[in-house]
């Protein structure tokens, strides 16, 4: 079985925030999968399923908030007994430019979610993909507030094409 977690803040106020570009690419992942997310009590997350074959994957995007994604994560893994090799998690990050994507990390990078995570899970030996959010006009400081705005119009189609990237990814990964 294999975990896919899109980080990102509940609630409908931050549903088109830079902060939520991991619900994003698991919402379009859930798209080309044909699976539809529930909300699961027992995990504090939105969960969605799909065979693949011989294997389950599951989607989650924690309902937790942000800072509190280990939680959520915490109790998935465990009530299904995932092993970090099997699970991956999605995330934005500031210090990437919008549209670029890295899979590879030694450590959150100050990304609070990604702490909570490698915290509540006692290891950073986690598959990742970090999708880029930065835009040259961000004033040093004001990262907190940043990634909590809204997309402008002109990163819409650099947004849309990293959403599929990452997606597409995925599903390699996941040999789908």
């Amino acid at each position: 079985m294999k975990l896919i977690v899109g980080l990102g803040n509940p609630s409908k106020e931050y549903t088109n925030t830079r902060h939520n570009l991991g619900f994003k690419v698991l919402d379009k992942l859930s798209q080309k999968l044909n699976v539809s997310f529930k909300f699961e009590k027992k995990f504090k997350a939105e969960i969605a399923e799909k065979d693949l074959g011989n294997e389950k994957v599951l989607l989650a995007k924690p309902q937790t908030f942000m800072n509190n994604s280990g939680d959520s994560v915490l109790k998935i893994v465990n009530f299904y007994k995932i092993t970090n090799q099997n699970l991956i998690i999605v995330y934005d990050d500031i210090d990437l430019g919008l549209g670029k994507i890295r899979e590879t990390g030694k450590s959150s990078a100050g990304h609070k979610g990604a702490e909570s995570i490698f915290n509540r899970l006692g290891t950073n030996q986690i598959r990742r993909y970090r999708v880029g959010i930065k835009n040259p006009n961000l004033k040093k400081g004001l990262a907190d507030i940043f990634v909590l705005q809204k997309f402008l119009p002109e990163e819409k189609e650099t947004l849309k094409a990293v959403i599929q990237e990452a997606s597409d990814k995925i599903l390699k990964f996941l040999n789908f």
